[in-house]
This record gives C-alpha cells, sequence and structure tokens, in this order.
C-alpha cells in the first residue's frame, strides 16, 4: 500500500511562487496580504482530481494556522496525463514574514487515494530581510 501512494506521490508536481501585494496590505493595522500561485502537474499515466487541500500558514511570531477544504479556489478539478493546473490564491499575516506548506488529497482515476505534499514556502515583505 505504501508503495502504490508513493508512486503516485511521484507523479504529481507542485510549484509556488509566493509574492507580497503591498497594494493590498496595511502594515499599519498589521496585515500583511501575499499571493501564491500553484501550479500542480500530472507527470503519470492517467488522470487525476484534486479533491482537498491542507494548509499550514505560519507567520513570523511562530503563530500557526491550519486551513483545510473542498478543492481550489472552489474547485476539484481533473487533471490529465501530461496537464498542469494552474490557480492563484492569497494569505493575510499579521508579520512582515511567514511560510506556508501543506498537502493536497489526490484521487487516480483507478481511486487510488493519496496526499501530496507541498514543501513549505516562504511569505516573505520585500524589505523584511534588510
Amino acid at each position: 500500500m505504501e508503495k502504490e501512494r508513493d508512486k503516485w506521490q511521484q507523479c504529481i508536481g507542485v510549484n509556488v511562487e509566493p509574492r507580497y501585494l503591498a497594494e493590498q496590505s496595511n502594515p499599519e493595522d498589521g496585515e500583511y496580504v501575499f499571493a501564491y500561485t500553484v501550479e500542480v502537474s500530472n507527470r503519470g499515466s492517467e488522470p487525476i482530481q484534486l479533491l482537498s487541500r491542507h494548509w499550514i500558514i505560519t507567520d513570523g511570531n511562530n503563530a500557526v494556522r491550519e486551513v483545510r477544504g473542498d478543492g481550489v479556489v472552489g474547485e476539484q478539478p481533473h487533471i490529465p496525463p501530461g496537464k498542469i493546473f494552474r490557480y492563484s490564491s492569497g494569505a493575510i499575516l499579521g508579520t512582515r514574514t511567514g511560510t506556508m506548506e501543506g498537502s493536497y488529497t489526490m484521487r487516480s482515476e483507478s481511486g487510488a487515494v493519496f496526499d501530496t505534499f507541498i514543501h513549505p514556502f516562504g511569505l516573505v515583505h520585500p524589505g523584511a530581510l534588510n
């Protein structure tokens, strides 16, 4: 069973590109808005569906918030072999820096259900590390 999950995990690629949204942020009130664009690629040989998400968001004070829900941006997309599903979303932090990581629960066309892990990535205000 574990080998089957590992096989499926290797078939999915996740790339995240975060960015700070200065025009939507309000630093005086401790609101730092970040957007991120995610690309989920299916490198396998059969279609897969993204069923749910689990995000762990940690701000610069090590306060942790977890977000769980069905799909992403209101969809549970089907991703054919060799294709990429792309979406954008966002997070608001009370600090100038933070991290996100998590997982997607996926299902293959043949019925295998597995988690794909999203490696930690930084949410960083452009001047935070100077």
